[in-house]
C-alpha cells in the first residue's frame, strides 16, 4: 500500500459508526432556533445568522472534553504503541499527531463556528418549554423553525449539518479508547510506510475532532440538538472571510460568524434567502398574546418581511415565565 487514497481509504472504517439516515441529507426535519425576539428582529432586518465558537458556549465541555480526553488517551493508548510496533515509529506516529494538535489548537479551533437547533415535530408548535426557559427568553423570545429540505448537499461545502449525539462522560471515554483499538487494528493489518504515517494519524484526529463537536453530555438530551457548523479550514477558497467578525457580550469580546442569508458561489443555491428557508415563527408562551402576535408581525412587515409574517403563530403553552 503506498498511494496517499489507498492509505486514506483503508481508515474510511473510523466513520462507519456514524448512523447516515440520523443525519443530514438523508434526514431533514425542521430545526428551531430559539432567540430573544431582539434578536429575531436583528435577524429579519439584516438576513443575518449569528455562529458562535463553540469555547464560548455555556457547556464548559464543549470541544473541550473530546479534544483533550481523545489526546490522553491516544498518547496513552497501548493498542496504538502495539500496532506501531517499533519505538521509532511509534515516535513517528505521536509526533505526526502532537503536529495535527497544534496545527487544530493553535490555527482552528479559533475559526469553528456552531449554530445550535432543536428538531421540531411539525404537528407541536407550542414548542418545547425546556427550551423556552433556557434560550427562549423564558418564554419572551421567539423560535424561528427553519425547513432543512431547502439545504442543498454539497460534498464541497465549509458547513457540516448534523444532529448531536448525546451519550455519559464514561460512555465518550469508552467510545474514545474503542475507536482507538478500531484504528490499531486497521494500522497493524496495512502495511503503510512511515514516511506515510500521517495520513491516518490525519484520519484519527478527524474522527476524534468532528466527535468532539458534535457529542454532548445526556443531561442535555431533551434538546434534540442539531448543529450547523462552520469550519474555517473546510473554506479552501476563504469564501466566507468577509463574514467573520465578533461581538461584545457579558463575557467580553468574543468571535463570530456573521452569515448572510444570500446566495453564495459554491455554498448555497442561487435563490438561498430567510423566506425560503423559515417555515414558521412560533411566539413564546409568555408574548402569545393576539396583540404580540399583531405587533411581531408589524415588525416583520416594517422589515420587509411580509411573507415571513405571514408564518407567524403562537405558543399556546399555559407558561408566564
Amino acid at each position: 500500500m503506498s498511494s496517499d487514497e489507498e492509505i486514506g481509504g483503508a481508515f474510511y472504517s473510523l466513520w462507519s459508526d456514524l448512523k447516515a439516515e440520523e443525519s443530514f441529507p438523508q434526514k431533514r426535519p425542521l430545526l428551531a432556533h430559539y432567540t430573544s425576539i431582539a434578536t429575531l428582529e436583528g435577524i429579519m432586518a439584516n438576513d443575518e445568522l449569528w455562529f458562535s465558537n463553540p469555547l464560548f458556549m455555556n457547556d464548559m465541555e464543549e470541544l473541550r472534553f473530546g479534544i483533550n480526553e481523545s489526546a490522553r488517551l491516544i498518547r496513552q493508548s497501548p493498542a496504538i504503541k502495539d500496532a506501531c510496533v517499533s519505538s521509532e515509529r511509534y515516535e513517528i506516529f505521536q509526533k505526526a499527531f502532537d503536529a495535527y494538535l497544534d496545527e487544530f489548537s493553535n490555527n482552528h479551533a479559533f475559526d469553528i463556528y456552531v449554530l445550535c437547533l432543536s428538531e421540531h415535530d411539525d404537528d407541536k408548535d407550542d414548542g418545547l418549554l425546556s427550551m423556552w426557559r433556557g434560550y427562549g427568553g423564558n418564554g419572551n423570545g421567539a423560535a424561528i423553525i427553519f425547513d432543512s429540505e431547502k439545504l442543498n448537499e454539497n460534498d464541497d461545502s465549509p458547513f457540516i449539518v448534523s444532529n448531536v449525539v448525546y451519550a455519559s462522560a464514561k460512555d465518550r471515554l469508552d467510545w474514545i479508547e474503542n475507536k482507538c483499538i478500531e484504528f490499531s487494528a486497521i494500522l497493524k493489518s496495512t502495511n503503510v510506510p512511515d514516511d506515510k504515517l500521517y495520513i491516518p494519524v490525519w484520519h484519527l484526529f478527524e474522527r476524534m475532532k468532528i466527535f468532539s463537536i458534535f457529542t454532548k453530555h445526556t443531561g442535555f438530551s431533551e434538546e434534540r440538538e442539531w448543529r450547523v457548523v462552520y469550519m474555517r479550514e473546510r473554506d479552501k477558497s476563504r469564501t466566507l472571510d468577509e463574514m467573520l467578525h465578533y461581538a461584545i457580550g457579558r463575557s467580553g469580546v468574543e468571535p463570530k460568524l456573521k452569515f448572510k442569508v444570500k446566495p453564495v458561489d459554491g455554498v448555497t443555491t442561487n435563490d438561498f434567502s430567510l423566506e425560503k428557508l423559515v417555515s414558521k415563527i412560533i411566539l413564546g408562551p409568555t408574548v402569545s398574546s393576539p396583540l404580540s402576535v399583531s405587533a411581531v408581525k408589524r415588525m416583520l412587515e416594517k422589515l420587509g418581511k411580509s411573507e415571513i409574517a405571514k408564518k407567524l403563530t403562537a405558543s399556546t403553552t399555559p407558561f408566564r415565565g
